[in-house]
């Protein structure tokens, strides 16, 4: 698993001498587009739900002693709480309606690998891209949501609480590394193949989904470079595995 969450991050190497030299800058203009305005939109209702939230929870302590330490806890709860839940919805609306965009980059990157132009791969239509991304994005919120909600109640259990926020970061990262990948896999397989190839290689997954979760860390470079970089770097390493098990 490790030696595989390494590779994953490790094919993010030479991405952007791979970009420039199949000239893929041009397909990623509106993926970026719908990158930074769904950042925008989600940043702005997140620092305004925030507060929200935060006096919401407050009201749970009905004492008058502590009340004040206790809603200073409850605001930064609440504005962790939307940070965590807006980058959740960031990112799978972002992969779910860049998916027709991302699928001829990632068959150009197959086929310069391969060195084979003549694929047999299964025909999709922009249509069927676009509904498989949102298929399969809307599968991995829900999947996300549902393991992430008990992590971040552990969360508030000291010492404990370290290892669950580890275990949140790494849930992120296989689920963008998921949809990442996925952008291959949908040429190869049907739906239900696809989760099934992920699941066996969910290390792959892991380590490309990392560098993707860090690079939304950087300010407003991060969320232009994030969805080019990573799937370029997934493409790559999909189709390296797709080769492997031929052989």
């Amino acid at each position: 698993m490790i030696k595989n969450i390494l590779k994953g991050i490790t094919s993010y190497a030479n991405s952007f001498k791979l970009i420039a030299q199949l000239k893929l800058w041009k397909y990623f203009f509106i993926p970026i587009g719908i990158s930074v305005v769904t950042a925008i939109s989600i940043g702005f209702t997140s620092y305004t739900l925030a507060d929200d939230i935060g006096a919401f929870i407050s009201k749970i302590w009905i004492w008058d002693w502590g009340k004040e330490t206790f809603t200073s806890i409850s605001n930064f709860v609440g504005g962790a709480t939307v940070i965590l839940l807006g980058l959740v919805l960031y990112k799978h609306i972002v992969m779910a309606l860049s998916a027709p965009f991302m699928s001829p980059v990632s068959e150009k990157i197959e086929a310069h690998f391969t060195k084979n132009t003549n694929h047999e791969h299964r025909k999709t239509s922009f249509n069927d891209q676009l509904w498989r991304g949102v298929r399969i994005n809307l599968r991995n919120l829900w999947k996300e949501i549902l393991f992430t909600i008990p992590l971040l109640i552990i969360g508030f259990i000291p010492v404990i609480g370290i290892a669950s926020t580890v275990l949140i970061f790494l849930v992120q990262a296989y689920y963008a590394g998921f949809g990442n990948m996925d952008y291959t896999l949908e040429r190869h397989f049907k739906y239900k193949e696809s989760i099934q190839f992920v699941k066996k290689n969910k290390g792959f997954a892991i380590g490309n989904g990392i560098v993707f979760m860090l690079f939304l860390l950087i300010p407003v470079i991060g969320i232009i470079l994030v969805l080019p970089l990573s799937v370029t770097a997934a493409s790559k390493q999909t189709v390296a595995i797709l080769e492997n098990q031929k052989h």
